[in-house]
């Protein structure tokens, strides 16, 4: 960029301060054939001129004044960030080094004593405006990118989270559950993560920007349920033994659907790494006697063990098509009951701790009757196509 490109228009507006009317009138007499000149004939006229409704683009500044003198002037002008970026050059007759260094320090761009050499400030003053004038083009452009960049991410996980609502809801449409599943089984997990993130155990996976993370991957959790046959996944009743071993299947189709998505993509993505682990590990239980790995204790990813948690107790006490809803005091009882053998004993007591949250999630996310009707009659059809 040449310096023409930023070359300051005959509107720059110039503030001169000097306690001496005659160095006023020429400074003025000086610069108002060029720019729009203001006159301020101490420290304090000086600031209330600064800070009004137009800011000056430059201000000329004596050291030697009543009151305020220049230095205090500059100080405050830098603390202000409305004039910071308004460059100050003193115009002063103190030409000892140790001034000049001063007046550097709080922040001058120039510094000019007197008697003035009219072509040397003129060329000097031209010289400022114009890098100003660059400073605040790439200033604007800064702050324009950076706004460009929130409004870009928000797209981004906006779509990221339509994505997986949208893929989270096709494998709803195909299971006896409502929607407010997802929301629930989204909301337990939340609440366990923020308590269990300064027990020593969970402490170095659990950030806030994991669990956030976590928050967003959680419906993708039966995903794999869309690769299930209607006859099995729909079944009223019990499955037999053959059947199970295709429904144990879910967890793994689960993880090649989101595997096999992100390399589409061509780069990993954080939150399909957690969507990943939720949906292959939620099955498994901490005494290693669950599915599709057969994992156990600590070798069970910490997401898919405050999922399993989650997902249970929302089956247990969430009525469904072929059974009735189980109340909150016996799903605590089968969850304790499970304590170091299907959870993780620490996931455990934190569900505890944080029972009156979980019954608030469920009630806030309760199922409606026309949920219910709808998850009934999805059953019903499918199970008569079938």
């Amino acid at each position: 960029m040449t310096a023409e490109i930023f070359a300051p228009a005959a509107t720059a507006t110039i503030l001169v301060v000097d306690d001496t009317p005659d160095n006023l009138a020429l400074m003025g007499g000086l610069l108002e054939d060029t720019y729009k000149v203001k006159l301020a004939n101490n420290g304090q006229r000086a600031l209330a001129i600064a800070a009004g409704e137009h800011v000056p683009d430059l201000i000329l500044l004596d050291i030697m004044m009543p009151g305020l003198d220049g230095y205090e002037v500059c100080r405050r002008l830098k603390a202000d960030p409305r004039t910071r970026h308004v460059p100050v050059i003193f115009l002063t007759a103190r030409s000892e080094a140790a001034d000049e260094q001063k007046g550097f320090a709080l922040g001058a761009v120039d510094y000019i004593t007197k008697p003035i050499n009219p072509p040397i400030l003129m060329s000097r003053v031209s010289a400022q405006l114009a890098l100003k004038a660059a400073s605040d083009t790439l200033r604007d452009h800064n702050v324009f990118l950076e706004s460009e960049v929130r409004r870009r991410t928000k797209e981004v996980q906006a779509v990221q989270d339509v994505t997986i609502l949208t893929m989270a809801s096709l494998a709803e449409t195909r299971d006896n559950e409502t929607g407010n599943h997802i929301r629930r089984t989204q909301h337990y997990v939340r609440v366990l993560a923020e308590h269990l993130k300064l027990h020593p155990r969970f402490s170095g996976f659990l950030t806030d920007k994991n669990i956030k993370l976590l928050f967003k991957s959680a419906p993708l959790h039966d995903i794999g349920k869309v690769g299930i046959p209607d006859r099995i996944l729909l079944k009223p009743g019990r499955l037999e033994p053959a059947e199970f071993e295709i429904m144990k299947a879910h967890p793994k189709l689960g993880y090649d659907a989101i595997e096999h998505a992100e390399k589409q993509m061509g780069t990993p993505v954080k939150f399909l790494a957690f969507a990943k682990e939720i949906a292959f590990g939620h099955h498994e239980k901490w005494d290693g006697s669950g599915y599709p790995q057969g994992l156990a204790a600590d070798a069970i990813p910490i997401s898919a063990r405050l999922m399993a948690l989650a997902d249970v107790y929302d089956a247990l006490i969430c009525r469904r098509v072929y059974k009735a809803p189980m109340p909150h005091e016996r799903a605590r009882e089968l969850i304790v009951d499970g304590k170091g053998r299907h959870f993780d004993p620490d996931v455990v007591d934190a569900f505890l701790f944080l029972e009156k949250s979980f019954q608030e999630i469920s009630f806030r996310f309760q199922d409606s009757d026309s949920d219910l009707a709808e998850a009934e009659a999805r059953f019903h059809k499918l199970n008569a196509a079938g």
